[in-house]
């Protein structure tokens, strides 16, 4: 069993920042790509940034240059950085990761955290 848990979530206010963690525990998995995604009521789930395990980075348009993705590969953690937020980043946060499991390929989803952003 893989399991993936999100921290780091809260209010904060326009132009703040804040910094999300997520971190797979278990045994017997290598992780591939890892992401966040985010959805807020009546809306589909959509990719925030994601990363590969070398390194490569791919954001959405809308966090492009406000947001940054990492990993720590020894941790089996992926962080997102999130600076100059808006109200329109006001969402629930999700960690996804691509992962190998005893020869299987699954996806699995963190709990999601909530980030409020407020004027």
């Amino acid at each position: 069993q893989v399991q993936l848990v999100e921290s780091g979530g809260g209010l904060v206010q326009v132009g703040g920042s804040l910094r999300l963690s997520c971190a797979a525990s278990g045994s017997g998995f290598s992780i591939t790509s890892m992401a966040w995604y985010r959805q807020t009521p009546g809306k589909q789930r959509e990719l925030v940034a994601s990363i590969t395990n070398g390194g490569g980075t791919n954001y959405a348009d809308s966090v492009e240059g406000r947001f940054t993705i990492s990993r720590d590969n020894a941790k089996n953690t992926v962080y997102l950085q999130m600076n100059s937020l808006k109200p329109e980043d006001t969402a629930v946060y999700y960690c996804n990761a691509g992962l190998w499991f005893h020869g299987t390929f699954l996806r699995s989803w963190g709990q999601g955290t909530q980030v409020t952003v407020s004027s």
